[in-house]
Parts: C-alpha cells; structure tokens; sequence
C-alpha cells in the first residue's frame, strides 16, 4: 500500500515530538510479544485480578493451543460503560471463531484520553497484554483494537498510534479521532449509523473515513440505518474482517 508522505502530522513534526516528549504520553504502548511463560488459563470467562479496581476479563475460547499463534482483540467498552455491558457484543464471536478476546475497563467512567489524555489506562492496557502473552502465544498479523462509542474512538486514536503493534482496528459509532503519534499500517474497518444523534455521521464516521482515505489507510466503511447502538449485523462484518479468511483449527 502507498500511503501519503505525511498522514495526520508532517514528518518533521513527528521527529520533533520525539525528541522533546516521552512517547507513552502520545498513547504510545510498551508491550512486546514474548513466549509465554506462565500456565494457560482453560477455556470460559476470567477475571485477571490484575486491578483492585475496574478488573480486566479475558474470554479464553475451546480449543487454544497456546503455542500456536492464535488472534487477539481487545475490546473497549463506551462512556459510562463496564466489561459487562459490552461483552455481549463480543464473547459468542470470540467462542465461535477461536480467538482470545480481552475486555479491558477504563479506571474512570470513560478512557482516559476521553478526559484529559494519555495516563493510567495506557499503561494498565502494557500491564493487562502482557498478562495474556505470559499465558498464550498472540498473532502479532491478527492483533486487534475493536470498541463502540468512546471505545470505539479509543480504538481509533490508540490503535493508530500504536501500529506497530495493532494489526487491526474496528471502530463503531466512533465519535473522534486523536491520533499523537501515528505509527504503522493498522487496517481499519468503521461502521457508524445514519440516524445516530449522539455522534454525528457526517462529523464523525465519513469524517473520519475521509481523512483515513486521504492518509492512506486500508480502509473498509460502511454504513447502517440505525441510530448510536449496537448492530449486530456490523460486528459481524467487522470480526470477518479482523480474521480475514482464518479459519478456526479442527
């Protein structure tokens, strides 16, 4: 893919900003892939007990070989919201298709960035991959950041700042994008509804989808009827793009 010379931010900026700010204050992560080296969990839900509070819940599906590179999303849920409320959307896909899902849960009641930029939940996101990694072997080709609302936002604005990590970010109803320090090819799919009052579509989804365009980006867009909730219909179109014809091991 040829992308434009300068996406969000000109080259010379970028190196400026490098070398005057710590790059984890752009929302830049330190995670690393490495072979595990604790247990695997079984299959099921579990509460990571990394956190006192606003625990992070990993979705471990039948069928994991733990050496074997196997594809990852992390799931961010929307403002106000909680593990509990988004996974629905998520956990029989995960089951289904076999891929571990993560449901990280923002300290505050929104992510962080939402409120005041990059701090505690960047770095309880390093702490909660490398908790999954020291258990499962990740697929650093099928890698990725998927949310609603300001989750989906945080997907976008973290997700493109960390491509070099995130191989895949699907965005619903995604309200902005914040992009600091841009890094990567991430492929991004965007869905966002023509009736939705709370983040609108021409501020929002095509907006965004333009300016991804003009960088670019592999970009799949598309649009529904629906106001600012969850399609059932547009998860699915985005886990098949996240697989991208894996199929699950017999």
């Amino acid at each position: 893919m040829a992308a434009a010379p300068c996406r969000f931010a000109c080259a010379g900026h970028r190196i400026m900003v490098r070398a005057m700010l710590d790059l984890s204050l752009l929302g830049r992560l330190q995670f690393q892939h490495a072979a595990p080296t604790k247990p695997p969990l079984p299959p099921g839900r579990h509460d990571l007990g990394l956190f006192d509070e606003r625990d992070y819940v990993l979705i471990v599906p039948e069928g994991i070989d733990p050496a074997r590179p196997t594809p990852f999303m992390s799931l961010f849920h929307g403002g106000g919201g909680s593990a509990e409320k988004i996974l629905p959307i998520m956990r029989h896909h995960a089951e289904a298709r076999g891929f571990l899902l993560l449901v990280p849960q923002s300290l505050f009641p929104t992510w962080d960035i939402v409120i005041a930029g990059n701090g505690p939940d960047r770095e309880r996101l390093d702490i909660g991959f490398a908790e999954v990694a020291s258990r499962f072997t990740l697929d650093p080709g099928h890698f990725a950041f998927a949310g609603h609302s300001d989750g989906g936002s945080y997907s976008l604005s973290t997700g493109l700042s960390n491509g070099h990590l995130v191989s895949h970010i699907l965005a619903f109803s995604a309200g902005f994008m914040t992009v600091l320090a841009q890094e990567g090819e991430p492929k991004v799919f965007i869905a966002h509804g023509q009736n939705d009052t709370q983040t609108p579509i021409r501020t929002a989804g095509r907006s965004h989808a333009a300016k991804l365009r003009a960088a670019g980006y592999e970009l799949t867009y598309v649009e529904h009827d629906g106001p600012h909730a969850s399609q059932p219909p547009m998860v699915q179109l985005g886990v098949d793009y996240f697989l991208d014809a894996i199929e699950r091991p017999a």
